[in-house]
């Protein structure tokens, strides 16, 4: 077979092998539906949140994507947007993850207004999202989220914060009558507190509206020397059959910053007594009392004086334990005893009683 005739057999064996598929439709650029949708209620706002699409219905990346409708219906389950309380814009997108894909987060927070709250418990709203694509179409509702729209009642009034020896003593005036044991409603008070400069609150604790006027609830959590900030709110608690309760958190106070200078000496000593040493051994006093449980103790200081004198500290540094053995005595003579505590920062209580003993 002549040389050109082979040469040219290899590209069309290759042309012959090649296959051509059926024509591909264009795609819609409809955005694949969020089906992560939440909701978080604070008073009269409902703040949503999801994942914005970086796809489409056809799995093919999103070119140009569109306004998200915000929808709010009062129907259990919705079939349309409903209610169009407002769009949020496309965000830009953020960084990639670990898996190399980018992932948005949405937002929007809707305002509910004073007709729409409602003094029934069951009364609910139902929230959705709608992405549309740069036409104005979209795929579909996100998943639904239900949130309840039973009536919040305002801050607590009259916060305030003291520091005390006990921690930060934080007080309001309760202005909310006893709930009945039968009503599906009751209110708790509930304060927060965060460390200057640190993003996290910490939930120091919830007190139930009652009766009483006023109100207060101790944070001994506190660290001395530092800086904090409170707040408290008061919380809708509605009854489920689960028995765990829907809690709808209202508007916070403004923030009540306190720095916990520790001024605070620990407790006075208590039940000192002093034993001298036997007959036939070398002179001694020892004392012991009630050990103290204060957190920052740092120990005890003892003083000593005889009949007519005053009191002098004897020893050079706080001893560690509920103890003390005083072998610089004299026989003969009789001394009086008594001791403190003293804590990390320096502060010293009151002395205690005196306990009184002679030397053989």
């Amino acid at each position: 077979m002549p040389k050109f005739l082979l040469a040219l057999s290899a590209p069309l064996m290759f042309t012959a092998c090649a296959t051509i598929g059926p024509p591909q439709p264009p795609s819609l650029e409809l955005p694949r539906p969020p089906s992560d949708l939440r909701a978080m209620r604070k008073g009269e706002h409902v703040t949503l949140t999801w994942t914005a699409p970086s796809i489409t219905t056809d799995r093919q990346k999103i070119r140009s994507q569109g306004p998200t409708r915000i929808c709010r219906g009062l129907a259990k389950e919705l079939t349309q947007c409903g209610v169009l309380v407002g769009e949020a814009l496309p965000q830009p997108s953020s960084a990639p993850t670990h898996a190399g894909k980018q992932k948005v987060a949405g937002s929007y927070t809707d305002s509910l207004s004073p007709q729409l709250q409602s003094d029934d418990p069951s009364a609910f709203a139902t929230y959705a999202v709608e992405v549309l694509n740069a036409g104005g179409r979209s795929a579909g509702l996100s998943n639904q989220v239900r949130v309840s729209l039973v009536r919040t009642l305002p801050s607590p009034q009259d916060f305030a914060a003291q520091v005390t020896g006990q921690g930060v003593v934080l007080t309001w005036t309760n202005t909310i009558p006893a709930a009945s044991p039968t009503s599906a409603v009751h209110y708790v008070y509930r304060v927060y507190r965060r460390l200057e400069g640190s993003g996290e609150q910490i939930l120091v604790g919830e007190v139930a509206a009652g009766n009483e006027r006023s109100l207060s609830l101790t944070d001994s959590g506190i660290e001395w020397e530092k800086t904090y900030e409170y707040r408290a709110e008061t919380v809708t608690v509605i009854a489920q059959e689960d028995k765990t309760g829907l809690r709808i958190e209202g508007d916070e106070t403004p923030a009540v910053k306190v720095f916990v200078h520790d001024v605070f000496p620990p407790a006075v000593p208590s039940g000192l007594q002093a034993v001298s040493s036997g007959p036939g051994q070398k002179s001694f006093i020892d004392l012991v009392w009630a050990p103290l449980t204060d957190v920052d103790l740092d120990g005890y200081n003892v003083y000593r004086h005889e009949e007519g004198t005053p009191a002098v500290k004897i020893t050079a540094e706080p001893v560690k334990a509920p103890a003390y053995r005083d072998t610089n005595v004299v026989p003969g003579k009789r001394y009086f005893y008594s001791v403190s505590a003293v804590d990390v920062r320096g502060n010293e209580s009151g002395r205690s009683e005196e306990a009184s003993e002679a030397v053989p």
